[in-house]
């Protein structure tokens, strides 16, 4: 957005007189976790880095933590959100009060990588894949890539708990310790420039709604326009991931986030992201009664669960509403504090 100062001063003076009050204020602090730093979950990232959490008046710390661990942290109260939306599903099937409110990605960014002499999927049988945590995305995703490919997960394959980074199970693979290894982008690039086998790329035939936000039931019924705003920010930062003309400031993003001086590895990491993004951060039904399903074989729950129990939808399509009017009202006819601080972010004129 290229704004000369003249007109950045206009907009700075509009913000003064209209919105003083907010700027003046210090912005809420909020504890979100995620899981790892997987590029999987770009939408967060670029939530924070963006500046779509400061604009709706937030100060947002990113904590890495596991996706079971941070759903016991959301009911102790040292976190606000948990980024693991499969966490907070396998938590709520195990009769924690808390709900999903987004997905971000529709599709898993995972790969399947083996050994240089695991060939064929066929290989696996009678060997060690390495997943994430119990109940976490990676060991889900396992389970399923693994009857995916005929093969019974403990009977034919034993999956092991390896934590909750891919760069984790990266190390455990090349260790020798394991013979295969679910992996995410850009560790996948790396196994496969060390001659490891690719033997399955998950997003191609499994629908799995890997990441999103979460919170307890106790927060969206206290702090409604809080969780409504922070949605907003989520909702705001995919828009921005799926908007075309920003193609080269999303790649310069990437490369900053995770310090690459590669960008034809950023150029890379940011189209297999594309291809998972889920459109207005929403995935389909049947996507997410799939990860109820999961997460009750992986807790052995025999309740059935109906996807209104474990999520709640409501502030997001109120944003995508929003959102809507927005885009059918003319230029000029609405005035958009946030994008206005946006713009006067990017011009270094907070």
């Amino acid at each position: 957005m290229k704004l000369n100062s003249l007109v950045a001063t206009i907009l700075l003076l509009v913000l003064i007189g209209t919105d003083g009050a907010d700027a003046q204020s210090s912005r809420k602090k909020l504890r979100l976790s995620l899981s790892s730093t997987n590029v999987a979950l770009l939408p967060t990232f670029a939530a924070l880095d963006r500046g779509f959490f400061r604009t709706e008046g937030f100060d947002v710390e990113l904590i890495q933590m596991a996706a079971t661990l941070a759903s016991t942290a959301l009911m102790t109260g040292d976190l606000d959100y948990n980024g693991a939306a499969t966490g907070v599903i396998s938590a709520a099937v195990q009769g924690r009060p808390m709900k999903v409110l987004t997905f971000t990605v529709s599709r898993p960014l995972m790969f399947l990588m083996s050994k240089k002499e695991i060939k064929e999927p066929r290989d696996l049988k009678g060997k060690k894949v390495a997943g994430s945590t119990p109940g976490a995305s990676a060991t889900l995703l396992a389970v399923q890539s693994l009857r995916q490919l005929g093969l019974e997960p403990g009977r034919d394959v034993l999956i092991l708990p390896m934590g909750g980074t891919a760069a984790g199970r990266l190390a455990v693979l090349e260790s020798g310790a394991v013979d295969a290894a679910l992996l995410s982008v850009p560790e996948n690039i790396l196994a496969r420039e060390k001659g490891y086998n690719e033997l399955l790329f998950l997003g191609e035939g499994i629908e799995f709604a890997q990441a999103g936000l979460g919170t307890t039931d106790k927060r969206i019924k206290e702090n409604p326009d809080e969780v409504y705003r922070v949605v907003r920010a989520q909702l705001r930062s995919v828009m921005f991931l799926l908007d075309k003309g920003r193609h080269n400031e999303i790649v310069e993003m990437i490369m900053k986030r995770w310090k690459l001086s590669d960008r034809k590895m950023a150029e890379s990491m940011f189209q297999d992201v594309s291809r998972v993004l889920a459109k207005d951060a929403m995935v389909t039904q049947a996507s997410i009664q799939s990860l109820i399903d999961s997460a009750r074989e992986s807790a052995k729950v025999t309740r059935p669960f109906k996807i209104e129990e474990v999520a709640d939808f409501s502030f997001l399509e109120r944003a995508r509403k929003e959102q809507q009017v927005k885009e059918a009202v003319p230029v000029g006819k609405v005035v958009d504090f946030a994008m206005l601080r946006e713009a006067l972010h990017e011009l270094g004129m907070r």
